[in-house]
């Protein structure tokens, strides 16, 4: 075989390594020429996998960038493929052949890494430049000059995060002159009834997005008896000298129809948009800047070009007198000398290393440690464990530049220079922190592609390649792949220091164009110290059966049934072995960073007929799941509930959407079905990195969907009954006891016909004596029948096992156990719905009815024979279709997968 150059194929990250990055898939066999003897590849190499340059012993360390990542297992030579247990595994799974049969190298357990203070470096900052440049901006009153002038509509829970989107909606379009337009912050926090243990993180977030430089007005939208109200996040800003909120801004409290309070909430922001739109970009100092440094998707690359790129256009910012925040606890774990060369005091040193102890305690909580950090498309881009993608995650900071402070999440950037935030290594929530701390620009590099993007913050993306980069040109912003091609360093920065003036001054950066972006805070964990069952591991941590969600049997609850039950007879749809209200299209994003493109598609094959009339809708579900978050039972539950969708008796053909670099991609989802005995060939699967980008991916699902519908039959409806149905039940707010006895009596009517009934382990019905008394014939408590979004194995009553007491979680869960509706009394206020389980409301209480009425599919009146019957008449009519539930018709549809007790975000 002709001998390739090496330096054309493979990279040296730094002189003293004794392994190279390969910069090109290499066959076996192929022959590298270099300075020394040549080297022969032993085996097939992807693109970024690693092989070794030099004899290495058995046990000795392998080294990238001087730093040991993995140990020998067994004697090595030149042009061995370095490869892990955990890489070969991934590898796999994506379908990847002419592997070795054993991994040649082992990870280790990370040691804690032990700061010699006498061996400190205390440095000085980078010089300042003697003409601090300008850019662009919007002047504030009070505070630095933003990069943008939004209108922003943020929710201080989950529960308002479906009234702000559809707020939102409403303006779409209304960007002009100097308003950047109506984005909404919805987020997934403070969904239950008690204070999260994250209640501080979410306080901080949402004070800083309230004085953000960028929203030229804001309106705070919350519900009566929230976890988190607009009162506590003033309470919380006074307490914590924060600024007066100094633009245009309201505290909007829900109080009625979510139709009328949306017309309410919408007057304030239309009076704001005029005086929005007469603001004018002037000339402001470049030291107003604060770039947020961020990572995801990353590759082998990342510690090669683009993370070096983002760090030294971010040394230039600092010379300028701004400011750059490196973020991602878990992600620098293994890189902390690194981190540490140069920084302002001793104290600094110290708080940053206190502060990654504790990131490792919060994870030893739920059972886990930062080794599980590195998602299934990191291993598959090459960085096989924590150690490789922290080290290349380092790079961010330039060698230049001092460490000046440490900050909490969320926390408001003290001053210019160079700063560290605690925050996970999940994208989104680790960037909503910096954004909450005061930055007004945010560098995100990527190696596969990620293309996320922040409502009122713009992004710059820069890729490791040239070859990813053009296939994800209108994604993204910057090329870093050119430096492997000749490019200098210095050159880049420039070019790219005069992009970040350009779009801080209102050019457009390719996120903005492509009008997508979404929110999510460092999510909340249930667990609050260490607790005996759970040993700290690699992998799974032993746990008891709740704790770790694990499946249940699936037999229905034996309880005594009614004799002669109502038998309604109405048309469903007749699906494969049941029945169904409709019959959807399915858009189901693998992970959180598919999701808006998800609802993006789902609009189109609504608006455009994608689906040739064979089913009634298409929907997507987004979520915050798939990435970015601990393995072992929340991943379990997580694939459960995604799986008990992509079978639901309402989904007539569905669409799997991967981002491409998460953890559960559409290789770890057709294993999944495989291993539930379903065809993965019955579904469609597109990615929106590998196919090539938003517009790419949006023709290969519409063509998708344009085919499979072609060769449909129109979809049949038949006669059905109580026997046919799958019903969860739920309450909210007080209830009467007559109402109970209602929803037992209508329930059993249900199962003595032969269909399911669902209810909640957490949930008000099931801790109602009298509904118990009525359900079951006993008052007895009653166990879970159900895992967290298990199919039950057979008719009758069933209980899903909850973890929190979230409503839309709940909801999310029932919907996957097959139910093809939900059945709610609300007393009180109401709750959202959901993109695909139709969720009925209905009350007895006068108030509720006379305050909420427009969003109510029912009012029960009379005693419990008359509420039952009135009840059974609300199934029917949605059951059949002959109506839709008011909460889908409305907007207020939610939808948010649990993490369970161990879940912790990573």
């Amino acid at each position: 075989m002709t001998a390739v150059e090496f330096d054309t194929v493979a990279v040296l990250p730094e002189p003293g390594d004794n392994v190279a990055i390969v910069s090109a898939d290499l066959p076996a066999g192929t022959v590298l020429d270099r300075d020394g003897p040549r080297i022969t590849v032993a085996h097939q190499v992807l693109e970024g996998h690693r092989i070794v340059v030099q004899p290495i012993a058995d046990g000795e360390p392998l080294l990238s960038w001087s730093t040991p990542f993995a140990y020998a297992s067994g004697d090595l030579a030149a042009g061995d493929y370095v490869c892990t247990e955990t890489t070969l595994q991934a590898l796999r799974t994506r379908g990847v052949e002419q592997l070795p049969d054993q991994p040649t190298a082992v990870n280790r357990p990370l040691d804690p890494f032990r700061l010699d203070e006498s061996q400190l470096v205390i440095g000085r900052q980078v010089d300042p430049v003697e003409q601090p440049a300008t850019f662009l901006g919007y002047p504030r009153a009070a505070g630095p000059a933003g990069t943008r002038n939004h209108a922003v509509v943020v929710g201080t829970t989950s529960r308002t995060g479906p009234f702000v989107t559809e707020l939102a909606r409403r303006f779409a379009g209304r960007a002009t002159g100097g308003c950047d337009g109506v984005v909404p912050v919805a987020h997934t926090e403070g969904g239950e009834d008690t204070t999260p243990n994250n209640a501080d993180f979410v306080l901080r977030a949402l004070a800083g997005f309230l004085v953000h430089p960028n929203v030229g007005a804001v309106l705070v939208v919350d519900e009566p008896g929230a976890a988190i109200t607009g009162s506590d996040v003033t309470a919380f800003m006074a307490a914590h000298g924060y600024p007066e909120i100094a633009v245009p801004h309201a505290f909007f409290t829900r109080a009625g129809s979510f139709s009328g309070d949306l017309a309410a909430a919408a007057e304030h922001v239309e009076a704001w948009l005029p005086a929005l739109a007469a603001q004018e970009r002037t000339e402001q100092p470049l030291s107003d800047l604060k770039i947020a440094l961020q990572c995801g998707g990353s590759d082998a690359f990342s510690g090669i070009t683009a993370n070096p790129l983002a760090g030294a256009v971010a040394r230039e910012v600092i010379r300028h007198g701004g400011a750059a925040v490196l973020a991602e606890t878990d992600e620098l774990i293994g890189a902390e000398g690194y981190v540490l060369e140069n920084v302002r005091d001793v104290e600094v040193a110290r708080r940053f290393l206190r502060t990654v102890e504790s990131f490792k305690e919060r994870a030893s909580w739920h059972g886990h440690t930062a080794e599980g950090n590195p998602s299934g498309g990191n291993i598959y881009r090459g960085l096989y464990n924590i150690v490789l993608k922290s080290v290349g995650a380092a790079r961010k900071r330039d060698r230049q530049l001092r460490l000046d402070r440490v900050v909490d999440y969320a926390e408001p950037l003290p001053g210019p220079g160079f700063v560290f935030m605690d925050s996970p290594g999940n994208d989104l929530e680790s960037v909503a922190g910096e954004v909450a701390s005061g930055c007004t620009m945010i560098f995100f590099t990527t190696g596969n592609g990620s293309i996320t993007n922040f409502p009122f913050v713009p992004t710059l993306k820069f890729v490791t390649t040239t070859p990813r980069y053009e296939l994800l040109r209108h994604e993204m912003d910057v090329d870093a792949g050119r430096y492997l091609t000749g490019t200098s360093m210095a050159e880049l920065t420039a070019e790219t220091f005069d992009l970040t003036l350009a779009t801080a001054s209102g050019a457009r950066s390719a996120g903005e164009r492509a009008g997508h972006s979404q929110v999510s805070i460092w999510r909340n964990w249930q667990q609050t110290e260490p607790r005996q069952a759970v040993s700290v591991s690699i992998g799974r941590a032993p746990s008891t059966d709740d704790e770790m969600d694990t499946e249940l049997d699936g037999k229905p609850l034996q309880v005594p049934m009614p004799h002669d039950p109502p038998a309604p007879s109405f048309i469903m749809y007749a699906a494969e072995g049941s029945r169904a209200p409709e019959q959807l299209a399915l858009v189901l994003p693998t992970s959180l960073c598919s999701g808006q493109i998800g609802l993006r598609l789902a609009d189109l094959a609504n608006r455009q007929n994608w689906y040739r009339q064979q089913v009634s809708r298409a929907v997507s579900l987004a979520h915050t799941e798939g990435c970015g978050v601990a393995s072992g039972s929340a991943e379990h539950t997580y694939a459960r509930v995604m799986t008990g969708y992509l079978t639901h008796p309402s989904v007539r053909m569905a669409l799997l959407l991967e981002h491409g670099c998460e953890k559960t991609h559409n290789d770890y989802f057709r294993s999944r079905l495989v291993e539930q005995g379903v065809d993965p060939t019955s579904f469609g699967w597109a990615s929106i990195q590998l196919d090539g980008g938003i517009d790419a991916v949006t023709a290969k699902v519409r063509d998708w969907f344009e085919a499979t519908a072609g060769a449909l039959d129109a979809p049949a409806r038949m006669p059905a009954g109580l026997g046919d149905l799958s019903v969860a039940l739920e309450a909210r707010g007080p209830m009467r006891q007559d109402t109970a006895v209602a929803l037992a009596t209508v329930g059993s009517w249900i199962v003595a016909s032969g269909g399911t009934v669902v209810l909640t382990s957490a949930g008000k019905l099931l801790a109602d004596a009298d509904f118990r008394r009525h359900a079951f014939g006993s008052t007895d408590q009653v166990s879970a029948t159900l895992a967290h979004g298990q199919r039950p194995a057979a008719p009758g009553w069933h209980v899903m096992r909850t973890p929190t007491t979230d409503w839309t979680e709940t909801g999310s869960g029932l919907g996957a156990t097959g139910a093809q509706l939900l059945l709610t009394h609300v007393a009180g206020g109401t709750v959202s719905g959901q993109p695909l389980l139709p969720v009925a409301q209905v009350t007895a209480d006068p108030w509720t009815d006379e305050t909420y009425g427009q969003d109510l599919d029912g009012v029960l009146r009379g005693d419990a024979d008359r509420q039952a019957l009135d009840l059974l008449g609300v199934v029917a009519a949605l059951a059949s279709g002959e109506r839709a539930p008011r909460t889908l018709t409305s907007g207020n549809v939610g939808f948010q997968i649990t993490r369970g007790l161990l879940g912790v975000s990573m």
